[in-house]
Order: C-alpha cells, then sequence, then structure tokens
C-alpha cells in the first residue's frame, strides 16, 4: 500500500487524496462515511479531500442522499497522468534545451574536453539530437556499444541528412568489428573510406567532436580509459571540417560511378 500512496503522491495527489483514492479502488461506490472508514482519514477533512479529487477527475460525485462517491478506473486516470506528464515533461525539454543552446552560444571560447567512453557517446547523441539538418561522420574506430547506441540515435532522426565515411572494419575487445554492415543493415548512409585512428561528428556546420584514443601495441583494439572528446561550437571551425567532409564524400562517390 505504501508504494500505491508513494506513487500518487508523485503524481501530484496529497496523502490524504491518496488515501481516499486507494480507499475508493477498493468500495468502487461509497459515501463520505464508509471512506472515513476506510481511508481512516478525519472526518472533518473528509468533503474537502474528494472535492479536490472530483476536480483532478480521479472520482465522480454522485447526487443524492447522501452523496455517493464513485471511483474512476487506475488505468484510465493514471493513464491520463501519465500521458500529462510526458507532455509536461517534452515541453519542458524544450524551453531548457533552448536556454542552454543560447547560453552555449554566449561562451567566450566553446571547447570542452570529455574525458571517458561513457560521457564521450553520451555527448555523440546529444548532438545528433540537437540537429537540425544535417550529422556527418568520420568513423574510425568504435568503442564498445557505441555503434549501436548511434544506429539506434540515427534511426530516430530521419529528418535529417545524414552521411557517414568508415573504415570497414575496427576491433573490439580484440575481435574484428564490421562497421559498415552495422550501419548498412540498419539502411544508413555509409561509404567505406580511409578513415585513420579519430572519430569526428559534425552537426549542421555548427558543432563538431573529435575523438581520439590510444590503441594497443598491435595497433588494432582501443584503450578505452584513455579517450578524449574534443567537442567545439566554433562554427567557422565546424563549417571548415564539413566542407572537407563533403568534398571528400563526393570524390569517393565519384570514384564509384568513373
Amino acid at each position: 500500500m505504501d508504494e500505491n500512496i508513494n506513487l500518487l503522491n508523485k503524481i501530484g495527489l496529497t496523502m490524504y487524496e491518496s488515501q481516499a483514492y486507494l480507499a475508493l479502488t477498493l468500495l468502487i461506490s461509497a459515501n463520505a462515511v464508509e471512506i472515513v472508514e476506510k481511508a481512516e482519514i478525519p472526518r472533518s477533512k473528509i468533503y474537502g479531500v474528494l472535492k479536490r479529487l472530483a476536480e483532478k477527475d480521479f472520482i465522480e460525485i454522485e447526487s443524492g442522499r447522501p452523496l455517493t462517491y464513485n471511483v474512476k478506473s487506475p488505468v484510465e486516470v493514471l493513464t491520463h497522468e501519465k500521458e500529462r506528464l510526458n507532455s509536461e515533461i517534452d515541453d519542458g525539454i524544450s524551453r531548457l534545451t533552448n536556454i542552454y543552446e543560447n547560453g552555449m552560444n554566449q561562451v567566450q571560447a566553446p571547447i570542452w574536453r570529455i574525458y571517458g567512453v561513457d560521457k564521450i557517446i553520451a555527448q555523440e547523441l546529444e548532438i545528433i539530437k540537437r540537429a537540425k539538418k544535417s550529422i556527418n561522420m568520420r568513423i574510425g574506430f568504435l568503442f564498445e556499444g557505441e555503434g549501436e547506441a548511434l544506429v539506434k540515435a540515427l534511426r530516430k532522426r530521419s529528418n535529417l541528412k545524414i552521411n557517414i565515411l568508415a573504415s570497414p572494419t575496427c576491433y573490439i575487445n580484440n575481435e574484428e568489428f564490421d562497421i559498415i554492415s552495422l550501419f548498412r543493415e540498419k539502411d544508413i548512409p555509409i561509404q567505406k573510406a580511409d578513415i585513420p585512428f579519430v572519430k569526428v561528428i559534425i552537426s549542421d556546420s555548427r558543432e563538431m567532436m573529435h575523438t581520439y584514443t590510444k590503441f594497443t601495441e598491435n595497433k588494432l583494439d582501443v584503450v578505452p580509459e584513455t579517450a578524449i572528446g574534443i567537442w567545439n561550437k566554433y562554427e567557422d571551425i565546424a563549417k571548415n571540417y564539413d566542407d572537407r567532409f563533403i568534398n571528400q564524400l563526393k570524390k569517393i562517390k565519384n570514384k564509384k560511378k568513373s
């Protein structure tokens, strides 16, 4: 029962409202006296509590002497609350992202170093989410789980113009990994290219991130703990790299045609 009260509290009900609603889910239909006895709420509080539950659309009030209170299905009310919260969260994400991006643009030297594989991958996914028009990537290696995360994020952004240049394979945990097949199997545009041991993601010619890492002595497997991402929002730099990317992509496509 405590878990149910905690849940109802989290979606906006007071303790007394939660207790009254839970009592009514057992009684289904009852008058105020019956609800007081079941919910253990002070008699002086019950009518105000039930009125607020009705206003929040958790119960219905049926006219009569005495008034009858009918519970609404948890599926109905909780689904409605879930949709409301999701909508509020989505609106909050949009508002806060605009504030965040405006703040980022005010930073005089918008270059950051990001350490750790998890943080680097998370930043790549954020860049993809923020993109408005295009994502271009050079992939010379991948960390464990990174390819799958990128594929999932890119597939959600079908409105973007996406292009990837990648080495055919890399090594993850000493096993050869087919980069090209991973993306092609999910219909994400990718071209085979001679890419050095570096990774670059460019969004809208406005922001980009380089990722570097050391490799094992045989130059096959990455050493994840050495990974560092250099993320910048200098538009001139990002556009310069994007222009070079497009030129390289055109050359590869023209070579295939000839």
